[in-house]
Formats: structure tokens, C-alpha cells, sequence
């Protein structure tokens, strides 16, 4: 799968402060990447970066194989861009806002028109005639996806969309980014790890400037994986009463109880879980709950920064 984006042993350094330091990475097409780190982990910097707007200290940065420089815009051709708060001239409305900008990148009469209706419907605003002052902090997210889709690049390049919006907020634009992953490729810059667990295939972990985890969030769970099983049962005393259970005594069983939740770590998964299954039959037992223990990004997350 081609790579739309690829950064080689980027380094930025500001005065003493080295913010990234050797980072590695590309971006396969077609895909929703979600670039994840803490405040300051270096992820608006290297966005910068990626626009020609930050000069690196050393490294290159690729963009559908033309290279990034510094002060020069030719491959942001190739990018559209929605800020964490992206600003807009409040008096328009969502259709004359974007036939300004279709005009600004030279687009004609005709297409500004049908691409505008197309992205306008896209993001729910078809037929909106209130000016965006007026619009909420969700809205006008929506509209900058618009604006940054207007020149039909291949990626999206998205810093922080949904960290200052409600649940309903939060949706609308995760949907919007699905549903154009057939056409684009998104990166979806952020700390909400829901997000990324929800809409996201690939993911990239930044911690102190360089890449602390990397892959797509299959191989990251398979890797990081649990030998292990929830179970749990109605109230406290069968879970009381099941972990109790002679064949469970064993050195390669560990048991944590909590309540009416029991979580049995084991040596092998397979042999294990038909273990716990033939034991619950075997004890006429049903619990609400039997599942295998997944690592979640929240929890691969806090094992990488510690």
C-alpha cells in the first residue's frame, strides 16, 4: 500500500528544547491514522512541520513523494488542514464562505458551486443560511472539514477536532472522517482515545518526541495482549464461590476478585479458557460475563508514557 506520508528521522530543536527527536513514520494510504500524545509531546509541531510552516532541525518529510520545504507551499496541494480551532468570517454563511475560498485557490464558478453543495451535505449543513457567528463549536468544526475537503486533497491533516465538544459533537465529526476515508487519508491528531479506538486503523503513540508505540491497532492489541479472562457472575458469593474451586489452585492460574467479578490470568489462552468454560459447566454455573482480557488503547497508552 503506498504511502502518502512518510517522515525519516525528523528532528526539531527549539533553542535547547529538542521537541522530536529522530521520529519515524508513514502513513498508508486510505487509511484514518490517529497521531496520540500528551500536551507537548511534540504532535502540533510536527503537523507544522508537515506544512512547511516549521523548519526541521534535520530529517525529511515526504508528501505523495514530493518533498516537504521549508517556506514553500507546493506540496500543501496535496493537504487539507482543520486547526484545533479553525476561524472564519463570522458574517458569512456556510455556502458564501466556502465559494471564497474556492475562489482563493482558483477553483471555477462551476465547481466551487457543486463541490460546496457536495461537502455542505457531507457535513450536515446543506441548506444552512445562518451566518457562522451564530454557529455552534460542533458546526463549525463541520464547516472547517468543508473548507479543508474544498481542493480535494488526499490528506487530511486534523489537530485536536473533538476535544472541546459534546458526545453528540464528538460523533458527528467521527462519522464525517469515515466517511471519507474511501476518498482520503486522515490524520486525526489527538488525546481522546475513544476516538481513535472507534474510528482509527492505524496509530501512532508520541512520547518525549519520538514514536513510543506504532501500528495498526490490531497488531498493537495482539502484541500487547493478556493471557488472561473476565468473568462475571450475578452477585458476590458464586464469584466468592468459583474462585474457591480446587482446580483453580494451581502456579500457572493467578486470580483477582473483585466483588462479582473475577479475572483469571493463565500460562496458555487456549487451554486456560476451555479450562474456566469446562470447570463453570462441570460446577452448573452461568456467569453474565465471560470474555478474554484486551488490552485497551488507554491502557497500552499509560504502560508506553510511565
Amino acid at each position: 500500500m503506498m504511502s502518502i506520508l512518510k517522515i525519516d528521522n525528523l528532528h526539531k530543536t527549539f533553542g535547547s528544547k529538542e521537541v522530536l527527536r529522530g521520529l519515524e513514520m508513514e502513513v498508508p494510504e486510505h487509511s484514518i491514522f490517529g497521531f496520540v500524545g500528551q500536551n507537548g509531546s511534540g504532535k502540533t509541531t510536527t503537523m507544522k512541520t508537515i506544512l512547511g510552516l516549521l523548519k526541521p532541525t534535520s530529517g525529511s518529510i515526504t508528501v505523495c513523494g514530493e518533498k516537504v520545504v521549508y517556506g514553500d507551499t507546493r506540496t500543501n496541494r496535496h493537504i487539507g488542514y482543520l486547526p484545533d480551532v479553525p476561524e472564519f468570517y463570522g458574517y458569512m454563511t456556510p455556502m458564501e464562505y466556502l465559494k471564497l475560498c474556492g475562489e482563493i485557490t482558483g477553483l471555477t464558478k462551476q465547481q466551487i458551486q457543486s463541490k460546496s453543495e457536495e461537502l455542505l451535505t457531507l457535513v450536515g449543513l446543506a441548506g444552512e443560511k445562518r451566518k457562522i457567528s451564530g454557529f455552534s463549536r460542533g458546526m463549525k468544526q463541520r464547516l472547517g472539514i468543508a473548507q479543508a475537503l474544498l481542493n480535494e486533497p488526499k490528506l487530511l491533516i486534523c489537530d485536536e477536532p473533538t476535544s472541546a465538544l459534546d458526545p453528540m459533537g464528538r460523533k458527528e465529526i467521527l462519522d464525517i472522517l469515515l466517511a471519507i476515508k474511501g476518498k482520503n487519508t486522515v490524520v486525526f491528531s489527538t488525546h481522546v482515545l475513544s476516538d481513535v479506538e472507534r474510528i482509527c486503523d492505524h496509530v501512532a503513540i508520541l512520547h518525549n518526541g519520538k514514536l513510543a508505540l506504532y501500528g495498526t491497532l490490531e497488531q498493537l492489541k495482539e502484541r500487547h495482549k493478556h493471557n488472561g479472562f473476565i468473568i462475571d457472575f450475578s452477585n458476590k458469593s458464586e464469584a466468592d464461590f468459583f474462585a474457591n474451586c480446587d482446580e483453580l489452585k494451581q502456579p500457572s492460574i493467578n486470580l483477582l476478585l473483585e466483588e462479582n467479578r473475577l479475572t483469571v490470568t493463565v500460562a496458555d489462552t487456549k487451554a486456560g479458557g476451555q479450562c474456566l468454560i469446562d470447570l463453570l459447566a462441570k460446577k452448573q454455573m452461568t456467569p453474565i460475563k465471560f470474555e478474554r482480557m484486551e488490552p485497551t488503547l488507554e491502557s497500552l497508552f499509560e504502560e508506553v508514557i510511565q
